[in-house]
């Protein structure tokens, strides 16, 4: 594996601004009126991705990582803030419109057992966008998906087979391949090594890594695995509940987190042969539930440096502190 060749566009590709995605959840009980909860998936980000970045978005499981790919990729609708693919706002656009961008941005999903269909070939699979996106004769679908088999590191003859002969990594092979067979410049990527074998993460790694620097792609790789962030990204978004509370260079971030829960995440990370460094700390309990969420600073229940009449009370706003983006009251000035 290879780190990532230098950025060749400083433009950002995607931008979302105050971006929020809230589930309502139906209201229990005798009496259907009054209040109803909602889960505040994602509370208000902001954030951009460069041409030909890899942009990194950590956190716990829950946190709202995934909901953040499907919104930038229009698969769900977003409860309010905007989203902006080269500068067009994408965010509020009809689904005929949303339908040409397709072709354009593409997601791969996390677990290949589920996302490919076991009834069709592999051949039909990933042509389907094909079909859906272009008037390609059968032949010409066919030619184009012969070429993304070898892409993808697989074999022509693979074209007839069904899903379930194939490994996981093999799978996951396919996955890429039927995003990447529209040419698509911007491609997010959740979780796709997760349910892997280890023995076969790093071939996959390998192969994104190729296809990104040969096809110049921007990606969003969305993962739990701060050591394969740390390999992979360029710029890497720490979410905790709904929110980013720290985003900055990868290389700093690793070596000089600033937000608590930052820190604890990396603190977190295995290091066999390292000394223990002083003021390391790890986190206990689970995070709030995102349906009653703690007032104040999301993190203070778990925080041992928080400031009981700040961080109880006052939300800390998202603000810039040498050159990076955090939200904690300890950089407020």
């Amino acid at each position: 594996m290879s780190k990532n060749e230098p950025l060749r566009n400083t433009e950002p590709i995607i931008k979302v601004e105050n971006l929020r995605k809230h589930f309502p959840l139906k209201k229990s009980g005798l009496w259907p009126w009054g209040e109803k909860n909602s889960i505040r998936a994602v509370d208000g980000i902001d954030f951009y991705i460069r041409g030909n970045e890899m942009f990194g978005l950590a956190g716990e499981s829950g946190c709202g990582k995934s909901t953040v790919a499907r919104l930038i990729l229009g698969l769900i609708e977003a409860t309010s803030g905007r989203i902006y693919y080269r500068a067009r706002e994408i965010s509020r656009i009809s689904k005929l419109e949303m339908k040409e961008l397709r072709s354009k941005m593409q997601i791969v999903f996390q677990d290949p057992y589920t996302s490919l269909n076991p009834r069709r070939t592999v051949g039909d699979i990933i042509s389907d966008p094909l079909v859906v996106n272009t008037g390609c004769s059968r032949r010409e679908r066919r030619e184009r998906v012969m070429e993304v088999l070898e892409q993808v590191g697989l074999a022509k003859d693979h074209y007839f087979r069904y899903p379930h002969e194939f490994s996981g990594g093999q799978r996951q092979r396919i996955a890429i391949g039927r995003a990447l067979i529209l040419h698509p410049d911007f491609l997010a990527l959740d979780e796709p090594t997760s349910a892997l074998d280890v023995s076969v993460r790093a071939m996959i790694i390998n192969l994104i890594l190729e296809l990104k620097a040969h096809l110049h792609l921007s990606c969003l790789f969305i993962s739990h695995d701060l050591q394969l962030l740390r390999f992979l990204s360029d710029r890497l978004a720490i979410m905790y509940l709904g929110e980013i509370v720290e985003l900055a260079a990868t290389k700093g971030l690793f070596e000089s987190p600033m937000h608590p829960y930052s820190r604890a995440l990396i603190a977190s990370i295995p290091q066999y042969d390292a000394p223990k460094r002083p003021g390391r700390f790890f986190l206990e309990g689970e995070p709030p539930s995102n349906i009653d969420l703690p007032s104040g600073c999301r993190f203070h229940p778990r925080c041992p440096q928080k400031q009981e009449e700040k961080c109880e009370t006052e939300p800390p706003q998202l603000i810039e502190v040498d050159g990076r983006l955090i939200r904690c009251h300890l950089y407020r000035g």
